[in-house]
């Protein structure tokens, strides 16, 4: 099978969707990969590296498209992309689905098969390709780098002949992979952190990391099978914040992580909680990508609120873009490896097995996802 690999073309996007030691594996599987000239370059990866890996490099984008069996990439793919290539064909990547209605149509018209790596369930199993898992995790352990960089004090405690130094406090909201990363980040760097989720069950996990865990009587909440949280109802918006606001003032720093899969992230700071907050302090939101935990945050800035800085910047793994890549494309190795069939020597789309049919959002010409089709269709 001819598998492409096509170069990020997003603005400001630093990652790269495969390495050279992913490129190995997939030829030593019996694949024939095309890589994008240029592909690696913002990772310092030359094209000679994925030619040693086996690779074949084209300058011809158009070509790859319309010759590839699979078409491999991270981000989405532009809208006139979708036409070039061959119907049948299989696209993995992030789809964003829910809120890429057109890019789902014009998928279902081309008869392509589109794998969105966003919708891969949380299972033992899927735990090697959990795109989403590792990214976040390493949006956790930036957050916490941004957020120090603002801050005009120190995190951990220090005993010097000027006097001792009180540690810095961290509030960290929403406790899934990127808030944990982010407690331990901030706890190895000395600073007091305290942490809040809308899940109880994530108690002990905080504790784990030597953090505290803040307690909100919100009533019944809970969380999906893939350990989203579930959405609260508007009594239960109100009453974490009030829950959250002594935490808030206190903290030096402010990491919010609250999303919501396939829709807009709940607004859980606002701007009255802000003007409580010490002047000097930071906000780090990390769900500005899709609306926003902190009111007044603007995507890809850092703005200056009542004394407040609200760090806003967008696409955090590409801070840490070796890493982020190395990650996302063993994922994505690690998936493609899984539907491999030796014997034929071609990525078999099993439409029985659980990751695919959570995973796979459009197939020969319609609709195949289950969940997109119950929440967007129904």
């Amino acid at each position: 099978m001819n598998i492409a690999v096509m170069k990020e073309t997003h603005p400001g996007e630093t990652r790269v969707p495969m390495v050279p030691a992913t490129v190995d594996r997939l030829i030593k599987l019996g694949a024939e990969v095309v890589v994008e000239s240029g592909t690696g370059l913002s990772c310092r990866f030359e094209d000679a590296s994925y030619v040693a890996a086996g690779a074949t490099i084209s300058t011809a984008r158009d070509e790859m498209l319309r010759g590839a069996d699979i078409v491999l990439r991270l981000r989405k793919p532009p809208l006139a992309e979708i036409a070039l290539m061959r119907r049948g064909a299989i696209h993995i990547s992030y789809l964003d689905p829910f809120n890429e209605g057109e890019l789902v149509n014009a998928l279902v018209a081309a008869g392509i098969s589109g794998v969105s790596l966003e919708m891969i369930p949380r299972t033992t199993l899927a735990q090697k390709m959990d795109v989403l898992s590792s990214q976040a995790n390493l949006a956790g352990y930036v957050s916490v780098l941004l957020g120090t960089t603002h801050l005009d004090k120190i995190l951990p405690m220090m005993t010097t002949p000027a006097g001792t130094i009180k540690p810095a406090k961290v509030f960290i909201i929403g406790v899934g992979v990127a808030g944990l990363q982010a407690i331990a980040t901030a706890r190895r760097l000395g600073a007091r952190v305290e942490a809040f989720d809308t899940r109880p069950v994530v108690e002990e996990q905080v504790k784990s990391l030597g953090a505290k865990f803040v307690k909100v009587d919100l009533g019944q909440t809970g969380q999906t099978k893939d350990g989203y949280a579930t959405q609260l109802t508007p009594e239960q918006v109100e009453m974490q914040k009030q829950g959250m606001g002594k935490a808030c003032t206190q903290a030096d720093i402010v990491i919010t992580t609250a999303q919501l899969f396939g829709r807009p992230a709940p607004r859980i700071v606002d701007r009255a909680m802000i003007a409580q907050m010490q002047p000097g302090s930071v906000i780090v939101d990390m769900a500005v990508e899709t609306g926003g935990n902190v009111e007044g945050s603007v995507l890809d800035q850092v703005v200056e609120i009542g004394g407040v800085k609200v760090v806003g910047l967008g696409n955090l793994p590409g801070h840490v873009a070796l890493t982020a890549s190395q990650m996302y494309s063993a994922n994505l190795g690690n998936f493609v490896a899984h539907f491999w069939d030796k014997a034929t020597q071609a990525f078999q789309l099993n439409l029985d097995d659980d990751i695919i049919k959570g995973a796979l959002v459009t197939h020969d010409g319609a609709v195949f996802s289950a969940m997109y089709k119950s929440i967007v269709h129904k």
